[in-house]
């Protein structure tokens, strides 16, 4: 399979394709040659994309209702969220049934790391700064991108508000939000355009909750009101973002971001007991420049360059001779080039090399001091015609591990190819079908290879391969009304998979699974239309149904079982009713039963739910100035639900948010 992958990847690459002098757009950056400067398009096309692509605009989010990216997270089609409860529950999210591992997070364009866990914790990054969300399944048409975005199954983007713009005025933002169980949410915001060509914007947030929400805990036929105990949060982050623009060929950014959450951590919920004092202090930093240049009127180079520090402090007072307590510290140094060629309109060229530095330490006796060395290479054809677009990439990774104290990881070495198209189907009519497919693999994690009791430094990477066969239609019905509809169908296989089953929110039990088979489909509409005035009204639904089972050993107990976590059914919904007076908008998401672990244990099934949830807002003119005022309602109904097991959701709740924008 892979040899053929690979023969067809030659073809698009020797493809010849008469010579054009004009380019209109070029992958995910935008160029127009006459005097207009060099920028970088944020908004994708989801429907003429070759794989699975969703994106939620900033105005969007607005009329569903969300508040923060974990609720983003619950309406786009395939994902699986893990949440243990609260502002200051842990939220990591899975695609398809992958893994939280395998999906990749940037920030403004640079990729988010954890080389310990290997997963990103959503619920560090304020909503209220962000531009919009796009996820992407597999590797669609973007191909000016790093090489370390292409090795990850899919790939969560986070992009900010841009810089500059020709409004040289000082704006400021001044933001609070306030809800149910002592959460207080401040934000501040400045933007500066110095110039049509500089600019700086700083901003800062800061939460606190007791997070101390009642449940109902039910043993047979016994039933009490409890409290979650032992839950307080604070956490505070702040973001400088610098953006200058030389000259029409070139563009630079830097960012520098600050983190610290200082939290307890509740703990299962058990019979009898609350009794829980652990606490984790989580710190970050990191520093990353960016800088887009036009070297021709068809060569572009992007660069990037990260340094990454963060830091993690775990307590357990209850725990004689300070057992559980470990302080981890890592570090990550990050450069990446890509190499743009485009010689026509319709075809495009893109080579990417990464290399990464990490290292991780802690206060643990056991500490081997792990290090290792990444270099990724990709080199990727892409052919745009009217009606058919062919992308495809041969990405090589090379991970080269050792330690100072003791026995390291194996080194990894391989070679994945990807390849996607998509056809319109019916001239001047946007109506696409999509087939794509990845064979891509990742690297144990430093847990998962070193962590007392529970690594191994002989783990084998996991190795995957998608599949994936998809419609997209969109229709505009005159100047007012617009129509979308996506589905998709895939199949996953994951070889020597890595399970990682949740101890506590901070320990986790890695069990190794030889072969895991997925097969689902995801379905999502939009519509919205706008009456004469300041009418609108909007509709999104989206529907997710995956298998995802082992297929290792036919005579093991979890053989052909639903993978731990992994409901078979998710769906969600928004209708919105913009207008003069006060907007309105009724939202929800549900998921089916799912169990807490792979053997399905009885007693071990979590219940399915629906979190149904009501949004109202009105924006003022208060001194010439915006005033925003919206309180969102959610858990409408009321309903105790779990998403990890013995970790309550907080039932109904309320909170308000007033912004003002000067």
């Amino acid at each position: 399979m892979k040899r053929a992958i690979a023969m067809v990847f030659l073809c698009v690459c020797i493809q010849s394709v008469p010579a054009q002098t004009a380019r209109h757009s070029i992958t995910d950056s935008t160029y127009q040659i006459s005097g207009v400067e060099v920028t970088e398009t944020r908004g994708h096309h989801a429907v003429t994309s070759t794989a699975p692509l969703h994106v939620l605009g900033r105005e969007e989010m607005v009329g569903m209702g969300i508040t923060d990216i974990a609720d983003a997270m619950h309406r786009m089609p395939g994902i699986n969220l893990r949440d243990y409860g609260g502002a200051g529950g842990m939220k990591t999210v899975s695609v398809r049934g992958f893994g939280s591992k395998h999906t990749g997070v940037s920030y403004d364009g640079v990729m988010l790391s954890d080389c310990q866990s290997g997963e990103i914790d959503l619920s560090r990054y304020s909503l209220d700064n962000v531009e919009n969300l796009q996820l992407m399944v597999g590797d669609n048409d973007d191909i000016f991108i790093p090489a370390r975005q292409a090795a990850n199954a899919s790939h969560l983007s986070i992009n900010t508000i841009r810089l500059p713009s020709n409004d040289l005025h000082p704006h400021f933002t001044g933001q609070v939000k306030f809800g149910s169980f002592g959460y207080v949410t401040p934000f501040l915001r400045y933007e500066q355009s110095v110039s049509p060509k500089l600019a700086f914007s700083l901003s800062g947030e800061y939460t606190y909750a007791e997070n101390d929400y009642p449940f109902t805990l039910r043993n047979i036929s016994v039933a009490t009101e409890e409290r979650r105990v032992n839950s307080r949060m604070n956490s505070g982050h702040g973001e400088l973002n610098v953006a200058w623009h030389p000259d029409s060929a070139n563009r630079v950014s830097l960012k520098l971001y600050y983190y610290d959450n200082d939290r307890q951590l509740p703990g299962q919920v058990r019979y009898y007991t609350n009794l829980c004092e652990d606490r984790l202090r989580d710190r970050n930093f990191f520093a990353q420049l960016h800088w887009l240049s036009r070297l021709g009127s068809s060569l572009s180079l992007k660069t990037m360059a990260k340094f990454n520090w963060s830091a993690s402090d775990y307590r357990d007072p209850l725990m004689p001779n300070g057992f559980n307590d470990g302080a981890y510290w890592q570090r990550e140094l990050y450069a990446t080039a890509s190499l743009l060629y485009a010689p026509t309109e319709h075809l495009s060229f893109d080579y990417s090399a990464d290399y990464s530095f990490n290292n991780l330490n802690s206060s643990l006796k056991t500490d081997v001091r792990p290090y290792r060395h990444t270099v990724l290479q990709s080199f990727t054809a892409k052919y745009a015609g009217r009606r058919l677009t062919v992308m495809a990439r041969l990405l090589w990774s090379l991970y080269l591990n050792d330690s100072r104290n003791g026995e390291s990881a194996r080194n990894m070495r391989r070679l994945s190819p990807s390849l996607s198209l998509s056809y319109r189907l019916v001239n001047n009519y946007d109506f696409f079908v999509r087939v794509s497919y990845k064979n891509i693999f990742r690297a144990p994690t430093f847990n998962e290879n070193y962590y007392f009791h529970y690594g191994n430094p002989d783990l084998q990477p996991e190795a995957t391969d998608q599949f994936n066969l998809g419609l997209t239609w969109q229709h505009h019905f005159g100047s007012h009304t617009t129509a979308r509809i996506t589905a998709d169908g895939y199949v996953n296989h994951v070889k020597d998979k890595i399970v990682a089953m949740p101890h506590n929110m901070f320990v986790w039990t890695c069990v190794n699974i030889e072969r895991v088979k997925s097969y689902g489909a995801d379905f999502t509409l939009k519509f919205s239309h706008r009456f004469n005035g300041r009418h609108a009204v909007t509709a999104d639904a989206g529907y997710s149904h995956i298998i995802a089972e082992n297929r290792a050993d036919s005579e093991s107990s979890d053989y052909g079982k639903q993978l731990a976590y992994t409901p078979r059914n998710s769906a969600s919904f928004s209708i919105g009713y913009e207008n003069p007076w006060v907007s309105l908008s009724f939202h929800g998401y549900g998921i089916s039963s799912r169990w807490a672990n792979n053997e399905h244990y009885r007693g071990t099934e979590i219940d399915g739910f629906w979190d149904f949830g009501i949004t109202a807002w009105h924006d003022f003119r208060l001194a010439r100035h915006n005033l925003h005022v919206r309180l969102d309602l959610k858990n409408l109904f009321g309903k105790q639900y779990e998403i990890v097991s013995f970790y309550p959701m907080p039932r109904r709740n309320y909170l308000v948010t007033i912004k003002y924008n000067i």
